[in-house]
């Protein structure tokens, strides 16, 4: 299993339920629990990353539908 993958999972089984309670913020889990509930990404690894090892935590900011982890990328490159 891909690392951090159940700690993802987790967050979008909960996805309702942190949108209700956090909405625009960001949570960390771990372990599917929430560590805790910050106002953006960096303050979140900045303060999580004092007790837990980076990469063993997920930093996901709170929000309705798949906009929050889901990325779109454009190019200028042309195949022939």
């Amino acid at each position: 299993m891909p690392q951090l993958e159940k700690e993802f999972k987790y967050y979008l089984e909960n996805q309702n339920n942190f949108v209700r309670q956090y909405n625009g913020k960001c949570v960390v889990i771990k372990e599917s629990q929430v560590l805790g509930v910050f106002d953006d990404e960096i303050e979140a690894v900045n303060e999580t990353s004092k007790e837990h090892k980076i990469g063993t935590f997920l930093v996901q900011r709170v929000t309705e539908g798949a906009e929050a982890y889901t990325a779109t990328f454009h190019s200028r490159v042309r195949f022939a």
